[in-house]
């Protein structure tokens, strides 16, 4: 377990900018919530109907796809783990998604829901982080995963 500053309650879509390398249309998240630490937070999506992917996911019932919301999943986690080594004043040169597993994909999600990614760290080693995640949306669980990210560290 590491010692991380938890003063950190929230990242808006500025900071979440400064934390990762994505960029419209691949940054799947809008904001942070709940931050303490690398321990623990929730990244929340707005998911709108003019997103591109819609367009042929699909024409005649838009579906966010299921893998965007492991994106997502993964880009807050990357972004608590950046968020946690600037804290230590230690500034990561990437930041890699590295597994994937468990991945369950319980509903749909569609345009107009608002996905609540609930990111649990399992471990911690060197450079490298695990996270058990839970996509919900009005509080019902539509995806879960276990994840690892690993930081380059200049």
């Amino acid at each position: 377990m590491t010692d991380v500053p938890s003063n950190l309650n929230t990242a808006d879509i500025l900071q979440i900018l400064s934390y990762l390398p994505h960029r419209y249309p691949f940054l799947l998240i809008d904001r942070i919530i709940d931050m303490n630490g690398d321990e623990s937070c929730i990244g929340v999506k707005n998911v709108t109907y003019n997103e591109p992917h819609f367009q042929g996911h699909f024409p005649s019932r838009p579906l966010f796809p299921g893998v965007y919301m492991i994106e997502g999943m993964a880009q807050t986690a990357g972004a608590i783990c950046v968020a946690s080594k600037l804290a230590e004043k230690a500034r990561p040169k990437e930041v890699y998604f590295m597994t994937i597993d468990k991945v369950k994909f319980r509903k749909p999600v569609e345009p107009g829901d608002v996905v609540h990614y609930h990111m649990k760290k399992l471990a911690n080693r060197r450079n490298m982080w695990w996270y058990r995640g839970e996509a919900r949306v009005n509080g019902t669980l539509v995806c879960e995963a276990e994840l690892a990210a690993m930081l380059v560290i200049e």
